[in-house]
């Protein structure tokens, strides 16, 4: 692999990536810390290569639906300027890979629906054993004028925008658990040179 010298972006907090520094002193891997213009790793070696490392699939459902305009713009960043960029998901469990996401409980969706539910049973409009999936609890609401946002997409609409962006913009899809993200890192930016 030769030597490695990773710059760490300068917004990535040093609690979360304290285990991620201990596997690159322990490898003997160089590092320095700071603002990458796209992603949070990137090999000195091959700057047209970068990791954004997510802390779980609830970090990138966020980034992708809720921060669809920021983080759609820094893949068209990397794309316009020849860059691979590798999104490492450190969600860990059952998921190991994009097609996973389908199946993924959000846990948002478990909070609305749970929110929302209380909200109607307070105002007499459903019964505490009534079964309602988010979509039907959101028209219930709307029906009696009840001002609630819309509930979070299913998992499904998940995969869905994730797929797209790997086919627009070349995004590629990495999943790993917490304790593997150094190793990972390392592996990624080593292995396409």
């Amino acid at each position: 692999m030769g030597e490695l010298t990773i710059q760490i972006d300068t917004r990535e907090k040093a609690k979360a990536i304290k285990k991620i520094i201990k596997h690159f002193d322990e490898q003997g891997i160089k590092w320095i810390s700071t603002k990458c213009y796209v992603g949070d790793y990137v090999s000195l070696e091959n700057s047209r290569l970068t990791v954004d490392r997510k802390q779980n699939l609830t970090e990138v459902y966020g980034n992708v639906i809720n921060d669809h305009v920021r983080f759609k713009a820094e893949l068209v960043r990397a794309k316009e300027l020849g860059i691979q960029i590798v999104i490492l998901v450190e969600h860990g469990g059952n998921i190991n890979c994009l097609e996973d996401v389908r199946e993924w409980d959000n846990p948002r969706r478990f909070l609305y629906k749970k929110n929302t539910k209380k909200l109607l049973i307070a105002k007499g409009l459903v019964e505490k054993h009534d079964i309602f999936d988010c979509e039907e609890l959101y028209n219930i609401c709307k029906v009696n004028h009840i001002k609630v946002f819309k509930p979070p997409v299913k998992s499904e609409q998940l995969y869905t925008a994730m797929l797209t962006m790997s086919e627009r913009y070349g995004a590629i899809w990495n999943f790993c658990n917490k304790d593997e993200t150094g190793k990972r890192i390392v592996e990624i930016l080593g292995e396409r040179k």
